[in-house]
């Protein structure tokens, strides 16, 4: 038999915040592209994934970036700001946001102000927009639906590369389409399962060594999962836990394992899978990390995982079997050695 993780008492909803234990602290600094996914899966609300979405277009264009997010929902209007006054939220506004690709205003502002009335224009001034030098547009847009923009402005005259404009663009086409499931709980699990198979994607083709790593680790941990029978709740957080068992190594090798877990704090729904990332380098033999737990103290998704992650990673079954006993639960080996017989 193998033991299961317990069980939430009340049933996990997306709309529902309750405090998640103590084990895992809360991150100092999350990046950005992650704040998307973390707000997707405890709570989505649009303003919350466009906050996160012009936080992370702003690095990628560098330093010296403030922007706002527009949403059309009737009348277009401000729905979340980077580096300008949160008192701009809520402002109903004009602007240069159709066509289907980012577009540099040389102009910077000009455009936004003759475009809106002097009222509008005074709490633009208020929020410091009228220094705008240069302005980024970054449409978006789903199945030919204009749904907003993103708005990067420069205080400072000059170019915006094109491979920075091709990164925003990129970014926000990973973004729009969230917009319009944000409302929709039966879409809420499939859409965070797009934003994470796209971020880690991102994350992988950028530092890793392997573009698909983490999808292989996932597929390999659902079947192992199904062999020892977990329900379909569950195979579900598994699969959260090996899609983002990596992702800590955005900021580096060196406990990587603490640092992906850290990104789902707040997230009660997946609190296994934080468990089951931040100990999957744990050790049967008690001599792993972060907590040097052996045996059955391991969460068993934790252990899931190592034995789905060395399974990929050495791609040999004699070379995973020598591992059963000592890095590996040698149970599960001889469960995945089954399932590829």
């Amino acid at each position: 038999m193998f033991r299961r993780p317990p069980r939430p008492q009340t049933t996990p909803d997306p709309d529902l915040r309750p405090a998640v234990a103590a084990e895992v602290a809360p991150p100092a600094e999350t990046p950005d592209a992650t704040r998307v996914l973390t707000e997707l899966l405890a709570r989505p609300t649009a303003e919350g994934i466009l906050e996160g979405a012009l936080a992370h277009g702003a690095s990628l264009l560098g330093g010296g970036v403030q922007g706002y997010a527009v949403l059309r929902r009737g009348e277009d209007h401000v729905s979340a700001v980077c580096g300008y006054p949160k008192t701009l939220v809520g402002t109903v506004l004009s602007g240069p946001w159709t066509g289907p690709r980012p577009r540099v205003l040389a102009g910077g502002s000009r455009d936004l102000y003759e475009q809106n009335p002097p009222e509008v224009q005074a709490r633009l001034d208020e929020g410091g927009l009228r220094d705008a030098a240069r302005t980024l547009v970054v449409p978006l847009g789903d199945r030919g639906r204009n749904l907003g923009a993103l708005v990067f402005d420069w205080k400072t005259a000059g170019e915006v590369p094109p491979a920075s404009q091709d990164a925003v663009g990129r970014w926000a086409a990973a973004v729009a389409p969230l917009l319009g499931l944000v409302g929709a709980r039966d879409d809420w699990r499939q859409a965070a399962r797009q934003l994470t198979v796209a971020l880690v994607e991102a994350v992988e083709s950028r530092e890793f060594d392997s573009l698909g790593h983490a999808q292989a680790v996932a597929e390999t941990a659902l079947r192992l999962g199904r062999g020892v029978g977990l329900a379909e709740r569950e195979l579900e957080e598994l699969w959260f836990a090996a899609a983002l068992h990596d992702l800590g190594k955005i900021n580096g090798e060196a406990g990587h394992a603490q640092v992906g877990a850290n990104f789902l704090h707040g997230v009660p729904q997946l609190a296994e899978s934080q468990k089951a990332i931040r100990h999957h380098h744990e050790r049967w033999d008690g001599g792993g990390e972060p907590n040097g737990l052996g045996g059955e103290d391991i969460p068993l998704y934790a252990r899931i995982l190592a034995v789905a992650n060395a399974a990929v990673r050495l791609g040999d079954p004699e070379r995973l079997r020598a591992q059963a006993g000592s890095s590996l639960d040698p149970r599960l080996v001889t469960v995945f050695e089954k399932l590829t017989q």
